[in-house]
């Protein structure tokens, strides 16, 4: 997939879960967090106030750090289209 098709497909399955509005498990959102992150090459520290959601996340970037950011767009698109779009 080139470049700019890519990144296209990753905004408009970003969209598409901002729009979402049934509620996902805890576990998806975390990949998605993690995937976003990569893709938009974020590796700051989350930025919760609470400690233990800071922890999941950071746990969520750790198990996903081996992808560089068009592989994170690449698993981000792929997510939502089996965990969301196809329910």
């Amino acid at each position: 997939m080139k470049d700019d098709k890519l990144h296209i497909k990753f905004l408009e399955s970003v969209n598409f879960v901002n729009k979402y509005t049934d509620p996902l498990p805890a576990d998806l959102l975390l990949k998605l967090y993690a995937y976003y992150r990569i893709a938009h090459k974020n590796f700051d520290n989350p930025g919760s106030k609470t400690p233990l959601i800071n922890a999941f996340k950071a746990n969520a970037l750790i198990q996903a750090k081996n992808q560089g950011p068009k592989q994170a767009m690449k698993n981000y698109i792929e997510l939502v289209n089996k965990e969301i779009r196809n329910k």
